[in-house]
């Protein structure tokens, strides 16, 4: 029992690492940008097979049993470097024409296409990742040269994945309080009025995605680098659907309401129940899980559709966001003025007749003379 036990728990703590790092990626996509990533999968996907490809060598000799491009043998850490960039390339090639200024449940019909296309290809193709058989045999890093056992090499893994998770969380919350983060708030609740004001939403949506896309890939090189394999079953268009339950309940646009969800979802309701003894005819665990997933993601949209934690509202000091109250004007509007902008966004109230005219900022229509401004 001794064993088992320090077996399961490095193999949970990082799988709540990775899933953590996916909510985090999928969370910064739609909980901060409005982009709904059905395709979220194939990233974390792309991650692992070219962190599994250039860890493995050539598929020449010991690997010939299997095939697949980018065979290559790198040195750690560029594996897993080479899995973020491969995230960010595949992100960067699909968002050039999935995300386009259209409807956003149209994205999200093309996102869930794209993830099914990118499902069969990968299994039908055996040129590729070796078809549906996967790819398998990936090395432990650091595991000889640090004359390691598995059990030892499984905790040195769980403190490096937590690690990556903290410098992963700090980068992200960093993003999400800038004036980049901001704008991206902007244009998810107010695409016209954000465009109006000279930001583009275009570009904005696939600079997120590539992010995302690339913290994707890092969370598949680390799992890959974990279990020694990857195959096509492991990243049906329905383990997306698992992090985006996991969005809903800890809160769609907090970072720290990802860590309640992860936990509660990936990880108390998928993961910890493979570890239980089995009951009753063989998948039937494995059904109730995913009966419990659906019924987790009604529950909460009907219960509490903001999550456990909901997201916060940041209000930005006047030398970090340049926000000026100007009379009594206040909400929304006002503050999206000052989006993206590092300088003090000064409104002008101008009248015509006597009659108070709708306050503009500076340099935006009109220009406005100093005699003519009203700033209290």
């Amino acid at each position: 029992m001794g064993s088992l036990f320090a077996y399961y728990i490095p193999t949970l703590v990082v799988y709540f690492g990775i899933d953590l790092l996916s909510a985090w990626s999928l969370n910064l996509q739609y909980g901060y940008a409005g982009v709904i990533n059905f395709s979220f999968i194939i990233f974390q996907a792309a991650g692992a097979y070219v962190a599994a490809a250039v860890s493995l060598g050539p598929d020449t000799g010991l690997n010939s049993y299997q095939t697949y491009i980018f065979g290559a043998r790198l040195p750690w850490p560029l594996p897993l470097i080479a899995a973020a960039a491969a995230g960010a390339a595949l992100s960067a090639l699909i968002g050039l024409f999935a995300l386009r200024r259209i409807r956003r449940d149209y994205q999200a019909a093309v996102m869930l296409i794209v993830s099914l296309i990118a499902l069969q290809v990968v299994s039908a193709d055996v040129h590729l990742f070796n078809g549906s058989n996967g790819l398998t045999g990936v090395p432990h890093p650091m595991m000889t040269a640090l004359n390691l056992s598995l059990s030892s090499w499984e905790w040195v893994w769980v403190v490096l994945v937590l690690a990556i998770c903290v410098v992963v969380y700090v980068l992200v919350e960093r993003l999400c309080r800038s004036s980049w983060g901001r704008a991206l708030r902007a244009m998810r609740d107010q695409e016209d009025a954000a465009a109006s004001i000279g930001l583009n939403p275009t570009v904005l949506r696939l600079e997120v995605f590539v992010i995302g896309g690339a913290i994707a890939g890092l969370s598949g090189g680390l799992l890959v680098e974990f279990i020694s394999a990857w195959s096509p079953g492991a990243w049906g268009y329905a383990e997306t659907f698992v992090i985006f339950t996991a969005l809903l309940i800890g809160g769609v646009g907090n970072n720290r309401g990802m860590i309640v969800g992860t936990l509660l979802v990936p990880i108390l309701f998928l993961e910890l129940p493979s570890y239980l003894p089995s009951f009753g005819y063989p998948g039937l665990v494995d059904d109730f899980e995913w009966i419990i997933i659906g019924l987790l993601w009604m529950l909460g949209l009907l219960i509490r559709p903001r999550g456990v934690l909901p997201e916060r509202r940041f209000i930005a000091s006047r030398e970090g966001a340049g926000v000026m109250t100007v009379g009594t004007r206040k909400g929304f509007f006002g503050r999206l003025l000052s989006v993206g902008s590092g300088e003090p966004a000064r409104l002008f109230h101008r009248s015509a007749g006597g009659v108070p005219t709708v306050a503009s900022p500076a340099g935006i229509g009109d220009e406005a003379r100093p005699e003519e401004a009203e700033v209290r």
